[in-house]
């Protein structure tokens, strides 16, 4: 079987799928149980359904635009179909694996796979790591400004609590600062340079063990550097607008559901907006598939406040409309793209860097 088969089929294997389904579900559960919420449920019954309805029209145009996204960053080398499959398997893997490691792996190979070569491949899923990055870099210190304060939430927590969510956002906010420098420094200014240096870390005698996978690692930056030089002020405009495009329509569909079932001010929308944000900096340290467990349990100490009694509905709510889908929608794409894809001799695109 091919290498990069096993590794798709590994990567999405059923365990992988039901391990962030019953996290998830269990920890929804008992946000309900301990408190006797189950009454709570009631409230969908209630909610205004042009707000649960603009959310879903929110979803389907962020998806839109990690569409939009992604083709424009390979030139418009993928369809608009393609570009679909690409999506759907990349958001189902990042549901199905831990968010500090993402699915960029996978990600790599599904490109790769769509006819796109190796160096290629990798160039377009580190850009996408380095833009997100860079938006949260940016985007953070603007939320923390503007929110004076009332951004790191204090609903139904102790002192020392908020401390340490505010040590975990911190402590968060640097590793993802000095990871995407680094990036940005292998990418865009000394590629051999970084090589060269992980080289020389890897000849520590206790790092010796790492040296293979710093050579290749090294190699994949050069590929990845070489493939982005020459691009054009229109090129970086697309990469960049979308980006932001994609990230804020995505926060703002937390909006739409809190909408749906309290009265939101101007002022609360970007508060909630500033708070998602520095919410999901926070969750990138999830050591659980796609957050699950965590996110449901980290919820109503954030947005709580917003929603009195309907923290645990909206909670429910967010994560059946963000989360569950790409793990059915994943499950139906995979099998056909992997007939697809894997179904005939490879391109000479396919194994050529």
């Amino acid at each position: 079987m091919d290498q990069n088969k096993k590794t798709i089929l590994k990567s999405f294997s059923p365990v992988k799928v039901l391990i962030p389904v019953l996290l998830g579900l269990g920890a929804t559960a008992w946000l309900f149980i301990k408190d006797d919420k189950l009454s709570e449920l009631k409230g969908i019954a209630d909610a205004n359904i042009w707000w649960l309805v603009a959310a879903l029209v929110v979803l389907v145009v962020r998806d839109a635009g990690y569409m939009y996204r992604i083709r424009s960053l390979t030139d418009k080398f993928l369809t608009w179909r393609n570009s679909l499959d690409v999506i759907m398997l990349w958001e189902f893997a990042s549901a199905v694996t831990p968010s500090v490691v993402g699915g960029t792996t996978v990600a790599t190979i599904i490109l790769n796979k769509e006819g796109i070569p190796l160096g290629k491949s990798l160039a377009y899923v580190m850009l996408t790591a380095v833009l997100d990055n860079m938006f949260f870099i940016v985007a953070a210190p603007i939320a923390l400004l503007l929110s004076q304060g009332q951004v790191f939430p204090t609903f139904n927590l102790d002192p020392s609590d908020v401390a340490k969510l505010q040590s975990a956002f911190y402590i968060s906010y640097a590793l993802i600062a000095i990871y995407t420098f680094i990036m940005i420094y292998a990418l865009f200014v000394r590629p051999r340079a970084f090589k060269w240096l992980l080289l020389k870390l890897t000849a520590i005698r206790f790092l010796r063990k790492w040296r293979v996978n710093a050579f290749q690692h090294g190699n994949e930056i050069i590929w990845a550097s070489e493939q982005l030089k020459g691009k054009d002020f229109n090129y970086w405009a697309r990469a960049i607008l979308s980006t932001v495009f994609v990230w804020s329509a995505r926060y703002f569909l937390l909006n739409c559901l809190i909408a749906a079932f309290v009265d939101v001010s101007f002022s609360e929308h970007l508060l909630i907006i500033s708070r998602n944000l520095i919410f999901w900096i926070v969750m990138l340290i999830a050591i659980t598939p796609g957050g699950a467990g965590i996110v449901e349990m980290a919820f109503p100490s954030f947005f709580g406040l917003f929603l009195g009694t309907f923290s645990s509905v909206v909670v429910v709510l967010y994560r059946l409309i963000t989360y569950y889908p790409y793990l059915i929608l994943g499950s139906i794409f995979l099998p056909k793209w992997v007939a697809k894809v894997f179904g005939h001799q490879p391109r000479e695109s396919e194994v050529n860097v």
